[in-house]
């Protein structure tokens, strides 16, 4: 099998990696072998140019198919432990020649093997048919040395065997058919690939205003079936779309039915050809290349940070890709089968400070000490951990964030014990105004949250606290110092705590909503509340207060007229009993005098009746006038 080997890799963070192959080889073919997992990817990928006089004049792979499929239909099928006894049982009727042991040699056709079951190597016996003597002869299957095959088709089915036999099961041959001569081939693709990872040390003097050297390293692993020598790679930060298409595995999708049906030859058709329109590729916009070291803060240890940048001198060139960033090494590469490597991409002077940060929701009681960093290094930083360098030994740990060019980056890597922080909050509500609307207050109130931070400084020098806020959108500040900055997602307040004391900190936070209150629904008592809070003058309270009698009257009358329905609905069913009684009564006798009595209670009922009636008919009139009386007192205050 001619090698190609890989002269180029470029990793990706989404678990696929882009390899090139190049190089010169000579024939008409070439056979690459991959993983079965690697097929789709390969198939959906794969390009290949002859960058000589060559043509490549296609691509052959095997159907995907078990070991035991491929060989279903062959005719030589040998196990482990009894190969030459399984050769000549496949090979009954094919002509042979066997070479045996006193160097005799027999030419026939197999007739078969002999066996005894508790013996069937030791003891079986090869059958030929001599087709000259027309007789058949036997031997000891010990006795047979070697076997000539003279079938073409025999030999055939054993070659197969073999090759499928000594084809790993997981792996599969890709031959790339060539013209014949000699070729400079690239051969590229899309293959899955662990994710390269980045490890970062940031190395500071520990003064709080000062440069801080970066220094990244790219990690990665060569799970490759072969080593990689003197490659090419690129470590890619961004994330490109990636999916699995499965185009390896053969596919025959159901088809409808259709009849057969009468037609007419149908006659020529003709299209428009499309208005051809030049394609032109837009370059993509390249950003700094390289990086450049930047101005030395004094203060730091020269010695230290120089023996640590020159420990791995970075040659990686950056470039911005779109919506990606690569990170190009620029001295070749070298990793061994199954190994993994650590290589120097970054090597950055940034500018920055220390500051104490705190957030509740990140760590409660104590502020973390954080070095705020400017990207100015023409770089982009991929996610990674960071170990802190300050001085002269370790100071903490981090998690860098992916980070563009030019932007803030913040490193929290250590907790600040010798601040303590606290906090105290509540809510409340107050009324802003009051106003009134048709038959409703309308109250205008304040939803306050107030929260008060306590720092105490335990140090022997004023420290700066920087405490982040939750921002809430619906929410304004009032009474409350403005913030030093604000992010996405919190205010920033800058708040100096001299040593060895204690400050407070109060954010107060306020929404303004509105609600609706019937103006029946008042009391007293809360009519006078919001005479002693000025929500109302005295005109408006006697007003208001004088409207609430007039509703307290309205009430009254309703129920008056609720009672006269109830005893009339009463004075009904009594009715409704006298007269069904009144049907089983006779004229004369006894039943005739009880006829007359209940006769006089309906009498009776019914000038009840009359009575409720006008009762009803003069509430009802003085209910219509009060209501007049409410309709204009709502109308005056309005």
């Amino acid at each position: 099998m001619t090698r190609l080997p890989v002269t180029r890799m470029t990793l990706y963070k989404h678990g696929v990696g882009y390899f090139e192959r190049g190089g010169a080889i000579s024939g008409d073919e070439l056979t690459l072998k991959f993983h079965e997992t690697q097929m789709n990817d390969l198939l959906k990928s794969l390009t290949v140019i002859d960058r000589g006089k060559g043509q490549v004049l296609g691509v052959d792979y095997p159907t995907p198919q078990s070991r035991e499929e491929r060989l279903a239909g062959n005719s030589i099928r040998l196990r482990q432990g009894s190969s030459l006894r399984d050769l000549l049982a496949s090979l009954r009727g094919r002509r042979v020649t066997l070479a045996l042991d006193q160097d005799e040699r027999y030419d026939g056709r197999v007739l078969g093997i002999d066996e005894i079951a508790e013996q069937p190597l030791a003891a079986a016996q090869v059958s030929l048919l001599d087709a000259a003597r027309e007789e058949v002869l036997t031997f000891p299957l010990g006795r047979v040395q070697g076997v000539y095959l003279r079938d073409e088709d025999a030999a055939r089915d054993l070659r197969f065997f073999l090759d499928t036999a000594m084809a790993q099961e997981d792996y599969r041959e890709v031959a790339i058919r060539l013209s014949p001569g000699e070729h400079d081939l690239l051969v590229a693709y899309v293959a899955p690939a662990p994710t390269w990872r980045v490890s970062y040390r940031l190395v500071t003097a520990g003064s709080a205003g000062s440069e801080a050297l970066l220094l990244g390293w790219g990690i990665f692993d060569n799970q490759l079936e072969e080593a990689l020598e003197n490659i090419e790679l690129t470590l890619v930060a961004g994330m490109p779309i990636s999916f699995i298409y499965d185009l390896h595995t053969p596919f025959t999708p159901e088809r409808p039915e259709v009849e057969e049906e009468a037609r007419v030859a149908a006659g020529p058709v003709a299209f428009e050809a499309p208005v051809e329109k030049a394609m032109r590729m837009e370059a993509a916009p390249a950003a700094m290349s390289g990086q450049r070291s930047r101005m030395a803060a004094a203060a730091f240890r020269e010695d230290q940070r120089d023996a640590l940048r020159e420990a791995a001198p970075v040659t990686t060139s950056g470039e911005a890709r779109g919506e990606q960033f690569q990170y190009r090494i620029g001295t070749p590469v070298n990793v061994g089968r199954g190994q993994s490597a650590m290589v120097p991409i970054i090597a950055a002077d940034l500018p920055g400070r220390r500051e104490l940060l705190y957030n509740s929701s990140q760590l409660a009681s104590h502020p973390v000490a954080t070095l705020r960093l400017r990207n100015n290094s023409g770089l982009t930083f991929e996610r990674g951990p960071v170990t802190v360098i300050a001085g002269d030994g370790y100071a903490g740990e981090a998690i860098l964030p992916y980070t563009a060019e030019g932007a803030e980056l913040f490193v929290p890597y250590a907790v600040e014990l010798n601040v303590q922080v606290r906090e105290h909050q509540q809510h409340r509500s107050e009324i802003r105004a009051l106003h009134i609307e048709g038959a409703y207050f309308i109250v205008e109130q304040w939803e306050i949250r107030d929260r008060d931070y306590f720092v105490v400084n335990k140090t022997a020098v004023e420290q700066t606290i920087l405490i982040e806020h939750p921002r809430s959108p619906d929410f304004e500040l009032f009474d409350t110092p403005d913030p030093a900055e604000t992010t996405a997602e919190q205010l920033r307040f800058s708040l100096a705590v001299p040593a060895r004391q204690e400050r407070r900190l109060r954010v107060q936070q306020r929404q303004l909503i509105s609600r609706r209150e019937h103006l029946e629904r008042q009391t007293y008592e809360q009519l006078s509340r919001y005479l002693r809070q000025g929500l109302l003058d005295q005109e408006q309270f006697e007003a208001v207060l004088a409207l609430l009698r007039l509703y307290e009257r309205v009430a009254e009358v309703q129920r008056n007229i609720e009672r006269t329905e109830s005893r009339r609905q009463k004075l009904f069913q009594s009715q409704e009993q006298i007269r069904h009684n009144l049907q089983a009564l006779g004229q004369s006798g006894k039943e005739g005098a009880l006829r007359t009595s209940y006769v006089n209670r309906l009498e009776r009922s019914e000038q009840q009746l009359e009575l409720l009636q006008a009762e009803e008919d003069s509430a009802r009139e003085l209910l219509a006038n009060l209501n007049q009386e409410v309709e204009a007192a709502l109308a005056a205050l309005s």
